[in-house]
C-alpha cells in the first residue's frame, strides 16, 4: 500500500508543479484563458475579469507549492483539502466547458500542450481518482524531510515562484511555446500543405418520398432522390489539418496588406492589442526605437484591434512617427504577451521579440 501511495502521490505532486510551472511561465495568456471562463457565454463572472491576472498569479502559485507540499508531506490534511477542492471546481470546469462546447483548451498546460476540452476533463477526472486515494490513505503520507525544513522550503518556493511572476510579466516568458515565437517565419506557420489531411464531414439528407422521410448518408454528393429536399445534417468525422496561425491579417482600411508586409526586408512591429488598456509609459522608448528603426532603413507597422479615434488620438499624444493597422484581437494577443510589445520582422521571419521594457535590448 505504501508503494502504491507513494507513486500516486509522486505522479500527483509532479503533476501539479508542472502544470502550475508552464502556466506562472506565462500568467498574462492564463489571464486570458480565465477571462474566456468568466464570460458572459461561459460563467457569467464577468464583474471577475478585471482580475483575471491577479487570479490567475494566485492559482498557479498555489497549484505549484500544493505540489511541492504534496512532495515532501507538509501539511498533509490541509494539502489534501486543498488538491480535492481544486480538481473537484477544475473537473467541473472542464466538463461544463466540454459538454457545452464553451473554451476549447483550458490551458491547463499552457500553449505547451494543448489539450481538447474531453482531453482535459478526462485527465481531472484520472487525477480527481488518485487524489481521493491520496485523501483516503492519507496516514501513509509520511514528511520525507526534516518537519523543521518544511516551513522553509515551502517560503523559498512561494518566494521563488511569486519571483518569477514578475521576471515574466516585466519581460516576456522565459519559454514561448506559441508559433510566433522567435525563429519562426509567419507566412509558412500560415502554410496547409499539399498533402495534409482533409476534414472528413458525414451527411445526412433528409427527403419527404410517397409520404415517408427518407434519409440518405454519404460524404456530401447532393443524392439523386426522387422526392421533396426536407434539410441536411452535417458532422464532423474526422478534422483536417490546421496552420499554427490562422487569424493573422493586416488590414489598411479595409485593404489585406499581410503579404506586402511579411515581404519586406526589414520590418519593426508595434503591436497592441488594445489601445485603451495599453501601459502608456512604454510609448516614450517606442517612439525612440521607431525613429531610430526608420533612420535604419525599417518600415514600422503598429497593429492593434482599436479603432481610427483610439489610434488617432495615441499617434497626436505620442507624436509617433507611423501607423497603426487593423489586426484581429485574439491574434495579437498571442503574437507577443505585452501591450505595447515589440518585434522585428525579416521577410516574415521574427528574428527579436521584446517586452517594451526590455526596448532598449532590440538591436536593428
Amino acid at each position: 500500500m505504501k508503494l502504491l501511495v507513494g507513486i500516486a502521490r509522486v505522479l500527483v505532486g509532479v503533476l501539479f508543479i508542472f502544470s502550475g510551472f508552464i502556466k506562472l511561465n506565462d500568467p498574462v495568456g492564463f489571464s486570458f484563458k480565465l477571462q474566456e471562463y468568466f464570460g458572459e457565454n461561459v460563467l457569467n463572472l464577468e464583474f471577475l475579469i478585471p482580475f483575471a491576472l491577479v487570479i490567475a498569479i494566485i492559482l498557479v502559485v498555489f497549484e505549484l507549492v500544493l505540489g511541492v507540499m504534496l512532495l515532501i508531506g507538509y501539511l498533509p490534511k490541509f494539502t489534501m483539502w486543498s488538491l480535492l477542492l481544486m480538481i473537484l471546481f477544475f473537473t467541473f470546469l472542464t466538463f461544463y466547458s466540454a459538454y457545452f462546447n464553451k473554451v476549447t483548451d483550458c490551458g491547463c498546460f499552457g500553449d505547451a500542450i494543448p489539450l481538447t476540452p474531453w482531453q482535459s476533463f478526462f485527465k481531472d477526472v484520472i487525477l480527481l481518482l488518485l487524489i481521493i486515494f491520496l485523501f483516503v490513505k492519507i496516514k501513509y503520507l509520511t514528511p520525507v524531510l526534516a518537519p523543521v525544513s518544511h516551513r522553509w522550503v515551502i517560503f523559498l518556493f512561494f518566494m521563488l515562484s511569486f519571483m518569477f511572476a514578475y521576471y515574466v510579466l516585466m519581460h516576456l516568458p522565459v519559454f514561448d511555446f506559441r508559433a510566433y515565437k522567435v525563429g519562426n517565419n509567419i507566412k509558412e506557420q500560415m502554410v496547409v500543405p499539399e498533402d495534409a489531411p482533409k476534414a472528413v464531414f458525414e451527411y445526412n439528407w433528409k427527403f419527404l418520398q410517397n409520404g415517408e422521410e427518407l434519409v440518405i448518408t454519404n460524404r456530401g454528393e447532393y443524392p439523386q432522390v426522387d422526392g421533396e429536399f426536407i434539410d441536411v445534417e452535417t458532422q464532423q468525422l474526422r478534422e483536417g489539418y490546421v496552420p499554427p496561425i490562422t487569424d493573422f491579417q493586416i488590414e489598411d482600411d479595409g485593404k489585406d496588406i499581410t503579404d506586402e508586409v511579411l515581404s519586406e526586408e526589414k520590418v519593426l512591429l508595434i503591436v497592441a492589442y488594445d489601445l485603451r488598456k495599453t501601459e502608456l509609459s512604454g510609448y516614450k522608448s517606442v517612439k525612440e526605437l521607431s525613429e531610430e528603426a526608420l533612420n535604419k532603413g525599417y518600415r514600422v507597422v503598429g497593429l492593434t484591434a482599436s479603432g481610427e479615434n483610439e489610434r488617432s488620438n495615441l499617434i497626436e499624444r505620442y507624436e509617433l512617427n507611423f501607423d497603426f493597422y487593423q489586426t484581429d484581437e485574439t491574434a495579437l494577443k498571442a503574437i507577443v504577451r505585452s501591450n505595447p510589445g515589440i518585434l522585428t520582422l525579416e521577410r516574415g521571419t521574427i528574428t527579436q521579440k521584446k517586452h517594451w521594457y526590455d526596448a532598449g535590448d532590440i538591436k536593428l
